[in-house]
């Protein structure tokens, strides 16, 4: 089991740098092919020359790509400082930089708004995962009734229409015709449990719905496969309880590919749901991304990338680690 453990930490400490070496090409030394100048987006066009040359020094933009990238990656370790003569700024470790439009640490700025973007993502998990695999079982062990029928047009439903229509509709219902909940703004957890709880209500819906539907579906598929195993009408045989069936045999091996599919939807979510951020104005790494591709930004583009693709690699890892906790002929892969 350790022998395991160390190579899947291994490919993922080799999966980071592989990102993060062809996620700071695109958008550095791309761009510098081209005969675009980072410090112009920095500094502005219209600005002294010297100051330009200057900024272009202190940054590093002038060194060549390789030297760029290493000095990045130190940052990230140890820290970084820009210099240009006697102007020294010490960005400490993780530094992923400065931002092109505020000239803040990108870092903290996204510290700041990780926070919302982790709030969103693990609430609407929750809810997805209990609405998902409830409907998915459901609609198995009642195949071609009624019930199954309405559950899987609703899932289909969620599937289908986007986040961007369903926040704005469910905005519209519950919070301006109903008026059943406040308009929504991010409270943090440590200052008020309950308007944390109320403000990030109806987004945890909105994003579990569509989530659920892809879940509820999937869950159905697996369970009705499982459900026509041998080892299934064997426990069946043997008068083990139809709960114990489901719930101890059945459900257990139709679940595996779920654990998948969450660790991804979870590792990408984390960084960042755009949409409904940007829906319902939740300033989270989604919304700080859409503001810096507005602007060029990009540091905070960068910066952004690479913590979705850390948690996106992490999910992977712990899945890979509970498989092998689960299935130990996992571990010989």
């Amino acid at each position: 089991m350790l022998a395991y453990i160390v190579r899947r930490l291994f490919n993922a400490v080799l999966t980071l740098l592989v990102v993060t070496a062809v996620t700071f090409a695109i958008f550095f030394a791309i761009p510098k092919a081209t005969g675009s100048d980072p410090a112009l987006l920095y500094i502005g066009k219209q600005s002294d020359p010297a100051a330009i040359e200057g900024i272009r020094q202190k940054m590093g933009f002038d060194d060549p790509i390789v030297v760029q990238y290493g000095k990045f990656l130190k940052g990230i370790v140890a820290g970084r400082d820009y210099a240009n003569g006697a102007d020294v700024t010490h960005c400490p470790a993780p530094c992923l930089g400065y931002s092109f439009s505020t000239d803040q640490e990108v870092t903290p700025l996204l510290m700041e708004d990780l926070p919302v973007t982790l709030s969103l993502a693990l609430g609407a998990a929750v809810l997805w995962l209990i609405i998902g695999i409830s409907f998915g079982v459901v609609s198995a062990l009642r195949r071609g009734t009624f019930i199954d029928r309405a559950a899987m047009t609703t899932a289909l439903a969620g599937v289908s229409l986007p986040v961007y229509f369903t926040g704005l509709l469910a905005s519209a219902i519950f919070i301006y015709w109903l008026e059943w909940l406040p308009q929504g703004q991010y409270v943090p957890f440590t200052e008020s449990p309950a308007d944390w709880f109320v403000g990030l209500l109806l987004p945890w819906v909105t994003l579990a719905f569509l989530f659920a539907a892809t879940y509820a579906r999937l869950t159905r598929a697996n369970m009705l496969e499982t459900l026509g195993e041998d080892y299934v009408r064997t426990a069946r045989a043997k008068g083990l309880t139809e709960r114990v069936v489901i719930g101890k045999h059945a459900l257990r091996s139709g679940l595996t590919p779920i654990v998948t599919i969450f660790g991804l939807d979870l590792g990408a979510l984390l960084g960042g749901a755009v949409l409904t951020e940007t829906v319902f104005n939740l300033r989270g790494l989604g919304y700080q991304a859409l503001t810096a591709i507005r602007q060029n930004d990009l540091p905070i583009i960068l910066g952004v990338t690479l913590i979705a693709a850390t948690f996106i690699v992490l999910a992977n890892l712990i899945v890979d680690l509970v498989y092998g906790w689960i299935d130990p002929r996992v571990r010989l892969a």
